[in-house]
C-alpha cells in the first residue's frame, strides 16, 4: 500500500470543476496520528484535511489584523491592475474598454481561421 491507508479517498483520476487539488509534505509522526485521529473520526484523510484548512481559514478570519492585511493585499492588487492598465492603454493610445472591445471583436475571426485549418 505504500504508506496509504483505507482512510484516504482522493480522486485524482477525476478532476471536478471548481475544485484544486493540495499536495502538502508531512512529517511521519503528524501523518501518523492524522491517520489515527481520521480513523477515529470515521472520515477520509481528504475529509480530515479539508476540515483542518477550514479550521485554519476561520481562525485566520478571526486574527484581529487578519482584514486590515486583506485590504492592504487587494489595494495592491488594483495598484498593480491600474498600472497594467495604463500600460495596454500607453500601448495601443486608447482605453482599455475600446482595447477590450477590439479584442472581443477579433475573436470571431480567430474561430474562422482555425475552422478554415482544418478544411484544407
Amino acid at each position: 500500500m505504500g504508506g496509504h491507508t483505507n482512510t484516504e479517498e482522493d480522486d485524482v483520476s477525476e478532476p471536478r470543476a471548481g475544485v484544486k487539488t493540495l499536495g502538502i509534505k508531512v512529517p511521519d509522526a503528524l501523518h501518523a496520528q492524522f491517520t489515527l485521529v481520521a480513523q477515529l473520526d470515521g472520515i477520509s484523510l481528504n475529509d480530515a484535511a479539508l476540515r483542518a484548512v477550514e479550521l485554519y481559514v476561520a481562525t485566520k478570519k478571526d486574527e484581529p489584523d487578519f482584514a486590515q492585511r486583506a485590504a492592504a493585499a487587494l489595494a495592491e492588487i488594483e495598484k498593480e491592475a491600474a498600472a497594467r492598465r495604463a500600460s495596454i492603454e500607453g500601448l495601443f493610445g486608447t482605453s482599455a474598454e475600446a482595447v477590450a472591445d477590439a479584442a472581443g471583436a477579433a475573436k470571431p475571426a480567430t474561430s474562422r481561421s482555425r475552422k478554415a485549418g482544418t478544411e484544407g
